[in-house]
């Protein structure tokens, strides 16, 4: 692959200071600007490692076909990648996500198959589908057929202790303290907490939840339990996945959604930052982290991706006032 690949810009994001939450808690809190990826998420990462992967054990080639079941932004990352590679992709995403990722997915190239958002028990789970759909292309194509499987794919995981990791150790010049950011699949909580602990045990990782997920209980009491709910996409879950399984997690913080959606709204006005609001629990997390830690400490989490692609929802004055969540005086 060419230098000039637009895959070979996946990673290495900036590591960018959060000035107000430093101040707040006299530490430093950084947050991993993965927006500056190409598919402008930190899925991207996840994405180039399944297929380079799939392509390095020969269960796929040029013209061949990938599958996978995406809250949207794997799907982005992966569309980004199999371009490259000369792959056809199918994505199937809950009807309940933005429709800005679906746009993009379908400008991507994208075969985009829509299906009811249901628990992961119920058998017509996007994921699930997404399984049966590979299982039964892979009967009658010549080129491969690939079911990503982001979940429990662990493959997902070693892309963050190979890079993301890596990347913060380097930036940090070594001196980070502690990491925390949201699961979705697992993968980068359980990545940087490996690649991180690898090089200093001491530091002290946390899990990031939103509310309605079952993690924070889980972490904290071995139970998987969940209580409210969050407009957040991509992140908190009612099981654990392979990925997560292999994440050392110290402590664990639940934030709602009116306490992100606060952190993102003052980052737009502040920092000129526009973020998503997985990055609001994210930064909530960190702050919470960073009070326990003490004074001084240097923090890490991921600003997952560009808040442009949830508009319809989190810059949608009466979608906010319909789930009675915070409305910014500039909307």
């Amino acid at each position: 692959m060419e230098i000039t690949s637009i895959i070979n810009q996946i990673g290495n994001t900036p590591l960018i200071k959060l000035k107000q939450v430093s101040e707040l808690t006299n530490c430093n809190i950084y947050g991993k600007a993965e927006y500056f990826n190409p598919g402008e998420s930190v899925k991207d990462r996840a994405a180039l490692f399944i297929v380079k992967n799939a392509l390095e054990k020969k269960k796929i080639e040029k013209g061949g076909i990938i599958v996978e079941g995406t809250a949207g932004n794997t799907g982005i990352g992966l569309a980004v990648v199999c371009k490259e590679y000369g792959l056809n992709l199918k994505i199937v995403i809950p009807k309940t996500q933005s429709i800005e990722k679906k746009n993009i997915l379908k400008k991507l190239g994208a075969d985009l198959i829509e299906v009811d958002a249901v628990p992961y028990s119920n058998p017509n789970n996007y994921i699930k589908q997404s399984k049966k759909i590979a299982d039964d292309l892979s009967k009658k194509h010549n080129h491969g057929v690939v079911w990503g499987n982001q979940f429990d794919n662990t493959v997902n995981t070693e892309a963050h202790i190979v890079t993301t990791a890596n990347e913060i150790w380097s930036q940090t010049a070594g001196q980070v303290d502690g990491f925390t950011c949201a699961v979705g699949t697992g993968g980068t909580l359980a990545g940087v907490s490996i690649g991180l602990k690898n090089k200093n045990r001491n530091i002290k990782i946390a899990l990031s939840d939103p509310m309605g997920s079952s993690l924070y209980s889980y972490v904290k009491n071995k139970k998987l339990e969940s209580k409210g709910s969050s407009i957040t996409e991509g992140i908190g879950t009612a099981r654990i996945t392979k990925n997560f399984e292999k994440a050392i997690i110290d402590d664990a913080f639940q934030t709602d959604d009116t306490e992100a959606l606060r952190l993102v709204y003052d980052l737009i006005e502040k920092q000129n930052i526009i973020l998503g609001g997985s990055s609001g629990i994210n930064i909530a997390g960190a702050i919470k982290l960073a009070k326990k830690l003490g004074k001084r400490k240097t923090i890490v989490t991921i600003l997952c991706d560009d808040g442009r692609r949830y508009a319809s929802k989190i810059f949608n004055k009466e979608f906010l006032k319909s789930k009675n969540l915070p409305v910014p005086k500039w909307l």
